[in-house]
């Protein structure tokens, strides 16, 4: 068997084409145009790949910049007049590289090449299509909007935006295993890309290499931490021409069947009714750059169930992300500030359309809806949805965009219209801006206009970086086509943070210390310059070690003022000299908060990845409004005994406990697993099985009378009495994904 060294200087010997390397800024690249056809095998022994351009010379990325990639890696690229061509050699030590068989974007503990396509040239978005050394698939889109550092592929940071993998493209890749480390081939059709229409074009271009063993990203374009864009770092796919994206029209028939049981009223037997649906989907490339989408009674069987959450603060919503595959085809025009789109508003769509498209720097997308019955305010009616997004690029890195929302429903009906823009200067300031107001008519009163204001400014640096953040929502305003966390509030946040970086070799790679300080009024206090209701400094602290192992800590120290919407249905029954009287519940002052956090996550081992957060201290019983003794446990363990089986557990466990006596107040645990087994790469089984267990006492006023709360009904006052439900839940999918040559 040769030598790792001795591979790389035979496979460099077969590389005729021109070289570019990233360290050395040869950022360029003109890849070959080459009318032929190759096997997608995982082998790069076709003459074409003879004459492709070969990116070369990575840099480091992750957790540290700016320095040369431990491992070498070779991308080579050409295009033919219906595809584009990426092939990989990835040198690695014998033994460390992690590929296991796995389902579509289930590959991110595993080693993979991450191949990023600015196909607008607009240095804002890109479409991401990664894969593991096996060939298996993952992708999705990353669209720079001034969002906060997020995770990228399975929550690892690629960049400064994070990665929405939910969105899916059709594209061929195969991998295998080498003496050198592995070999992959990609090929990517014209018709699954959405890009200019332009005889000519220019796409921009990164390709990331993540290393489990070690716990780095390498980034070919050397990309550095010290910018507001990510994006805008990449290189450049110059000079494409002649590309053919030929007839994309998908049509898919859908029939669904379900059978429903209810007991008979005599209770001997069951009652069954049957039902069925027709319906379909269809996604049209009118051309490059707009696209037409369609769908009846769609059928989101397939669809895995949410997670279960806890809820921490009942004044916020829970939030669950988009999944159905409908709304995902280029949901990344639909990302603005405070959430004004949120599709998950259509619960259940008879029929839907949606166009997107793009002219020059202008970018368009309109989705109408018409939803089920069952979620209009009358239960007669069947809401009917609009949204529409522009945005214009302006100059390198900047923007400006409009949204209009409606939902009419009946004699009911919601309009929202905002702009908002993000500004980018001297490469590490940014600052974004969103302005809107809604108008809401009911039936029975007067129309009601709200308005929102948001402002952020930033500056990203590679060792201190800072932000600056303002949001106003004014006690009318609603977006009912939108995902509101929290109404009728204004908040100030600012946030310093500082990072050090470790020698090589060290222990300790990065270190960063952060510094939130985070005040919240009413919006009616707000404007009128009263005391804010919540004050928080949080100070949060992450080390990155050797291998890929984090570890962090954080400080919250808070407090909360009485929130009296939250309490207006409670009283409290008092009792004097047997007279039995009832008060409303106004509650205490001020109470304090003092919580500790510690987190810590598990490099990605071959067979083995985990994480945990445990959260305590004292902090505030929403229940009865009072000063609780607070934990928190959360944690998964994601296990991979071959490299067919994956199984993710995990696990989490809420409580508060009384001060005063100890008593446990409210607890919710929820344990859930989850396992896939990947027959073949286009067949696996996957099932899910979450158990849900909530707890509540009996509410009682803490403040040293323990006098019982009731709460206001329609019926009158009744005692507000604990619960404990158990909510238990399985699904199973079958899952057939032909692979498409």
């Amino acid at each position: 068997m040769p030598a790792p060294l001795t591979l790389t200087l035979i496979a460099a010997a077969l590389i005729t084409g021109p070289v570019h390397n990233g360290r050395a800024r040869e950022l360029d690249v003109r890849p070959p145009r080459i009318d032929e056809t190759v096997t997608i095998d995982g082998r790069l022994d076709e003459p074409a790949w003879q004459r492709a351009s070969v990116l070369n010379g990575f840099s480091r990325y992750a957790p540290t910049d700016g320095v040369a990639a431990d491992d070498s890696t070779d991308v080579l690229v050409w295009y033919s007049p219906t595809a584009i061509h990426f092939g990989i050699r990835a040198y690695a030590a014998p033994g460390d590289v992690n590929a296991t068989l796995a389902d579509r974007d289930k590959i991110y503990g595993d080693d993979y090449i991450g191949i990023f396509l600015g196909t607008f040239n607009d240095g804002r978005q890109a479409t991401v299509f990664a894969v593991n050394p096996l060939g298996v698939q993952g992708d999705g889109i990353v669209a720079e909007r001034g969002a906060s550092h997020g995770g990228g592929f399975g929550g690892i940071q690629t960049g400064r935006e994070p990665t929405d993998i939910a969105p899916d493209f059709v594209f061929q890749s195969k991998g295998r295993l080498t003496d050198y480390g592995y070999e992959i081939e990609v090929r990517i059709p014209f018709k699954s890309l959405r890009y200019q229409s332009a005889a000519t074009q220019t796409w921009g271009i990164n390709v990331l290499r993540k290393v489990q063993s070690r716990g780095y990203e390498y980034s070919w374009a050397p990309a550095t931490r010290d910018a507001a864009s990510y994006v805008g770092q990449f290189g450049k796919l110059n000079e494409l021409t002649e590309l053919e994206r030929g007839l994309v029209l998908d049509l898919n028939p859908v029939i669904t069947a379900r059978s429903l049981g209810a007991r008979s009223v005599s209770g001997d037997e069951f009652d069954r009714t049957a039902k069925g649906d027709v319906g379909g989907n269809l996604r049209w490339g009118i051309t490059s750059d707009w696209t037409l989408n369609a769908t009846i009674n769609p059928d989101f069987a397939e669809v895995e169930s949410d997670a279960g959450q806890v809820v921490i603060d009942p004044r916020r919503a829970l939030f669950f992300p988009e999944r159905r595959p409908f709304f995902l085809d280029a949901i990344e025009q639909f990302a603005l500030p405070n959430q004004l789109v949120y599709t998950r508003r259509i619960a259940d769509p008879l029929t839907a359309a949606r166009i997107t498209g793009r002219r020059g720097k202008t970018s368009l997308a309109y989705l109408s809806a018409i939803d089920d019955e069952a979620v209009s305010f009358t239960r007669d009616e069947r809401p009917l949805y609009n949204l529409l997004r522009v945005q214009r690029d302006l100059g390198r890195s900047s923007r400006a965009g409009l949204v209009y929302t409606d939902r009419i429903d009946g004699d009911f009906s919601n309009r929202v219209l905002g702009v908002d823009g993000r500004l980018v200067w001297k490469s590490i300031y940014s600052a974004s801006f969103q302005a809107a107001g809604s108008r809401t008519a009911t039936p029975a009163d007067a129309a009601s206009i709200g308005t929102l204001f948001h402002a952020d400014v930033r500056r990203a640096g590679r060792t201190f970086n800072a932000r600056y953040r303002i949001n106003a929502l004014h006690d009318e305003f609603r977006a009912q086509s939108g995902f509101i966390n929290r109404p009728a509030v204004a908040s100030v946040n600012l946030s310093h943070s500082y990072t050090r970086y470790g020698g090589e070799g060290g222990l300790v790679e990065s270190a960063s210390t952060n510094l939130v300080l985070d005040g919240l009024w009413k919006y009616q206090r707000f404007v009128h310059g009263d005391d804010m209701i919540e004050k928080k400094a949080h100070w949060n602290n992450n080390f990155v070690l050797r291998g890929g192992w984090n570890v962090g800590a954080s400080v919250l120290v808070e407090t909360f003022g009485f929130d009296d919407e939250l309490y207006s249905d409670l009283f409290v029954q008092r009792t004097e000299n047997g007279v039995v009287r009832y008060e409303p519940f106004v509650g205490r002052g001020r109470i304090p908060n003092l919580d500790y956090v510690l987190t810590m996550s598990t490099p990605n081992f071959r067979r083995l990845s985990a994480n945990i957060m445990y959260v305590w201290g004292r902090d505030e019983n929403f229940y009865e409004w009072a000063p609780s003794d607070i934990g928190l446990v959360t944690g998964s363990v994601t296990l991979r005994p071959t490299d067919q089986l994956r199984v993710t557990t995990s696990y989490t466990n809420q409580w508060y406990g009384r001060v005063a006596d100890g008593t446990i107040v409210a607890r919710t645990r929820i344990p859930r697993i989850r396992a896939e087994y990947q027959i073949t790469r286009s067949i696996f089984i996957r099932a899910v099985g979450e158990y849900r267990a909530d707890f509540a006492d009996d509410l009682r006023d803490t403040d040293g009378t323990g006098d019982p709360l009731y709460r206001q009904t329609p019926g009158g006052l009744v005692r507000a009495r604990g619960f404990t439900t158990v909510d238990r839940r399985a699904n199973r999918v079958n899952s057939f994904r032909p692979e498409l040559l």
